[in-house]
C-alpha cells in the first residue's frame, strides 16, 4: 500500500516563502503521477500542481502559476512544492496526491482522479 506523508508547513507572512514535502513509502517501485491539492473548510478540495512519472511535465493552477513550483526527487521518493510570494488566498491544507497507471491519463485536477492521499499540512499566510 502506498502511503504519503506531507511535511513543510507553518504560518507565514504575506511575500515570503515556503517548501512542502511529500514522502512516499509501502510501494515505492511502482511510477506513479503526483500532484498538490489544497483545500479549506468552506471550499471544494483544489488542484495546484502535478507532475508526472518521471517528472518531466509540470502543470499548474491558474491562482498560482508563476508562484510555485512542483518537483520530484524520484530517488528520494519525495515530492516538493516550492510556495514563493505566498499570499492570504494561499491559506490552505496542502494534500499530497498519487496515482498509477490508467489514472495518470484522466484529468490531474479532478480530485477523482487519484488514488492516494496524504494527511495534509497546514500552511497560514498572515500578516
Amino acid at each position: 500500500e502506498v502511503r504519503l506523508a506531507e511535511s513543510g508547513g507553518g504560518s507565514v507572512k504575506p511575500g515570503e516563502s515556503l517548501i512542502l514535502s511529500c514522502l512516499r513509502s509501502g510501494f515505492t517501485a511502482s511510477r506513479a503521477c503526483m500532484a498538490w491539492f489544497r483545500q479549506t473548510p468552506e471550499n471544494e478540495r483544489e488542484a495546484v500542481a502535478f507532475i508526472d512519472v518521471l517528472g518531466t511535465t509540470e502543470q499548474y493552477a491558474d491562482s498560482i502559476k508563476g508562484r510555485f513550483t512542483i518537483s520530484r526527487d524520484r530517488a528520494k521518493n519525495t515530492l516538493y512544492l516550492l510556495m514563493n510570494n505566498l499570499q492570504p488566498d494561499d491559506t490552505a491544507t496542502y494534500f499530497c496526491a498519487a496515482a498509477f497507471g490508467g489514472h495518470c491519463t484522466l484529468p490531474w485536477s479532478e480530485a477523482k482522479t487519484w488514488q492516494f492521499w496524504g494527511q495534509g499540512t497546514q500552511v497560514t499566510v498572515s500578516s
